[in-house]
């Protein structure tokens, strides 16, 4: 077993600053004109004595951490940013709520599979040995503590501070007259007319109840209509309502907006709901079921007629969690345990609304500029200024674009100018997450309805995107777009656009290729890269990675691109080794991998090899991270880092310093099986000098982050950087300031 110490002091961001020390700003000329000063510093590597492999056993599952747990870990991360004044107020709130959401799919996906699991007796684990049943008893064990945390802070901390900002929450003990009055008005007009009680008795059993769907099970005394003696019954809450309602102004404290629950409004006045009979106690709960899809690639033989079936049948899924109101007696919960064929662990008591996830909605509504961050308006590279045409502009250059600092308009103004251009005779588009209104799939349309021929591959089974990508998928068709579902067995994931144009009596070719999904919306959240290209190799590339997965053929050569499930994997762990055989020449060796997950585990052993040989390895992993860093004679020279900010980071990126024949790659991939073996991925290159120097210093800009930098401790914890006595630094404010155009 390798001895695994325990964390040691604190890491200082500035051990990375090149002995030339801070410049002054950035020319970049994708930059805005103006802009506050950025951090480019250089890490100069090690150059260390050749030394013997170590003898550790790298499949030892003490050098990996849980990837469930990881996960988990991460979700804890999000909370903490509740508790960060750093960020504005609302957006305080937004983390808390977030944290929500993820649990929510941790639990339909993640512990639905380990619950399944445990229930055919499966012990496969994964490389760090743990049993799926030892694993739901410590995911279990976290799950309750950082949620009873997570009310904590709503109601110890958020919610007053709130209420100092004139925003309030009453609760059913605060209402006054007036408010009683309007929301028992509110409740007969717009709750009572949807709302559908069910008693339970031999004639009606307990209900199939939708997933995370708010209900209420409510104890009665007393006979009814029909002489039925009282007993339990259930009491959905009607989906169409919001889950928070904001009062009238004028029955509003002065200066203050404020706020009811809906389960507030259901629990006063249920009684009136089952008239003439006594409501003995109503108690909210919720229930999260297993949403993920199953389907066997050999029988299926038309996937949107199979998905559609999976679709219905996910609202239904198995119980996975009990959510309850803490004060529901223990009977009651343990009947409702029972009637989902859940366990004790499975139960969650909470101080407060169960179904927090829904308030994000009603809270993006809100007209409050000054709880939220500032605004911004994301910036346009120079090149792109000078040129009134898009494909002009691109034909005299590769255009690198980093959002959401820079927007995002430039890829759907280009497929627009595509769609109307009479030289275009053809587009083909990868769909993976795009948005119910797309403009992506409004000029796709209107291309096909201009008679280009036009290729849409769409990956129906994106989770919990799927209903959206059947629409968009018949919308296409309809248009008289050619709509390609992928390949059954692989989720095509790879980010590609490709315009076929005749310029002068010959085709050009033109692409676009990206780290994160044709989605507007997430593009000002998340950040990404954009390559908009002509350069002829790698349109070649894309257009025979379109051929592979519309047509039938053994796998083609391509030159520029690395393609998973082909060669992405194998030529990332020949550049780790490439580093490692460089560091044991004595050669500076430094990598820099940035991507959202690491669970791999020969990437992983590859990074460990490299570390033994010297080579400098920087992490920036948002997520999971199964790699133990910091471990002697295996992982002393890797550092794991975290960034957690405004902005979810999104970016795949991999740099190599390559004994100063730099490599800089974008992906669509992360350092995951599923991204290597069983997805249609890409991995694309930056040919262009200027621009691969410039992502090398974005990268160096979040190796230095010591505001919103989590480090990863040989022992699993995450250790907020703080800035101390040095200047405070933090990467997506610097980026932010660098790029955009307005701040």
């Amino acid at each position: 077993m390798v001895d695994v110490p325990g964390p040691g002091g604190p890491f200082d961001p500035t051990d990375l600053v090149a002995s030339g020390g801070v410049s002054a700003g950035i020319t970049d000329e994708t930059a805005s004109e103006t802009v506050a000063p950025r951090l480019n510093q250089s890490h100069a590597g090690i150059k260390p004595k050749p030394q013997p492999d170590a003898v550790a056993d790298l499949s030892d599952p003490a050098l990996y951490f849980n990837r469930e747990l990881s996960h988990l870990q991460f979700n804890v991360r999000v909370l903490e940013q509740a508790l960060d004044e750093a960020h504005p107020l609302l957006n305080r709130l937004m983390f808390l709520l977030i944290f929500s959401s993820n649990l929510d799919e941790f639990f339909e996906i993640r512990v639905a599979g380990l619950k399944h699991q445990a229930a055919l007796g499966d012990e496969t684990t994964g490389a760090d040995g743990l049993l799926p049943r030892q694993l739901l008893a410590e995911i279990s064990q976290i799950v309750h503590e950082q949620v009873d945390r997570q009310y904590q802070i709503l109601n110890e901390i958020l919610i007053p501070a709130l209420e100092t900002h004139r925003l309030r929450f009453r609760r059913r003990d605060e209402w006054t007259e007036a408010q009683q009055t309007w929301i028992r008005t509110f409740f007969e007009n717009e709750i009572v007319p949807v709302i559908s009680p069910i008693g339970l008795d031999p004639s009606h059993p307990f209900p199939r109840l939708v997933n995370k769907s708010l209900n209420f099970i409510v104890e009665l005394e007393g006979k009814d209509a029909f002489g039925r003696k009282g007993g339990l019954a259930i009491l959905p809450a009607p989906r169409s309502l919001p889950r928070v309602i904001a009062l009238p102004g004028e029955l509003c404290e002065a200066d203050f907006q404020e706020f009811v629950f809906l389960s507030s409004m259901i629990h006063a006045h249920a009684a009136e709901v089952f008239p003439g009979m006594t409501v003995r106690g109503c108690y909210q709960f919720r229930l999260t079921r297993n949403a993920d899809l199953s389907m066997d690639p050999e029988e299926v033989s038309d996937l949107a007629s199979a998905l559609r079936g999976e679709l219905l049948a996910r609202r239904y899924g198995s119980g996975v969690r009990l959510e309850v109101a803490d004060n529901c007696p223990e009977e009651l919960a343990a009947f409702l345990l029972k009637q989902f064929e859940l366990e004790a662990a499975d139960l969650y008591r909470v101080n407060g609304p169960v179904n927090l996830t829904r308030m994000i909605s009603a809270l993006g509504d809100l007209d409050r500029p000054d709880l939220r961050y500032r605004p911004f308006t994301p910036g346009l590279p120079k090149a792109m200024r000078k040129k009134a045409s898009l494909i002009e502009a691109i034909a005299s250059g590769d255009i690198l674009l980093h959002h959401p600092f820079q927007a995002f308009s430039p890829v759907e103004d280009l497929l627009r100018e595509a769609a109307r251009d009479p030289s275009v005779l053809a587009i083909k588009q990868t769909l993976y997450r795009t948005g119910a209104d797309s403009a992506i799939v409004n000029a796709l349309v209107e291309a096909a309805s201009n008679g280009k021929e036009v290729t849409v591959v769409i990956e129906l089974r994106a989770r919990f995107d799927e209903a959206d990508n059947l629409a968009l998928a018949s919308r296409l068709q309809e248009a008289g777009a050619i709509v390609i579902y992928g390949v059954m067995a692989f989720k095509t994931h790879a980010k590609m656009m490709h315009i076929v144009r005749r310029e002068r009596g010959k085709l050009r070719h033109y692409a676009h290729l990206g780290t994160g999904n044709y989605h507007a919306r997430t593009a000002r959240l998340y950040t990404d890269y954009s390559l908009l290209t002509a350069n002829s190799t790698l349109c070649a590339d894309v257009h025979k990675v379109f051929q592979q997965l519309s047509g039938m053929g053994r796998a083609q050569h391509i030159d520029k691109l690395l393609h998973a499930p082909f060669t992405l994997h194998e030529r990332l762990v020949a550049m780790i080794e490439r580093e490692a055989e460089h560091a044991r020449r004595g050669r500076r060796a430094q990598l820099i991998i940035k991507c959202n997950s690491l669970t791999e585990p020969k990437l992983i052993q590859a990074l460990y090899r490299a570390s033994q040989a010297g080579v400098e390895c920087e992490l920036i992993i948002r997520g999971m991270c199964c790699l133990r860093p910091g471990v002697p004679g295996v992982s002393e020279n890797i550092r794991v880092r975290s960034i957690i900010g405004r902005f979810l980071e999104h970016t795949r990126v991999f740099h190599f310093h390559n004994d100063g024949k730099e490599e800089t790659w974008c992906s669509s991939a992360d350092f995951m099986a599923r991204n290597m073996f069983h997805r249609v991925e890409t991995a694309f290159p930056l040919l262009d000098r200027k621009q691969a120097e410039r992502v090398r210093k974005d990268l160096e800009t979040y190796l230095v982050d010591n505001c919103q930098s989590w480090l990863l401790q040989p022992d699993g914890r995450y250790l907020k950087q703080q800035p101390g006595d040095s200047a405070p630094i933090s990467a997506q404010e610097t980026l932010l300031y660098a790029y955009a155009a307005k701040v």
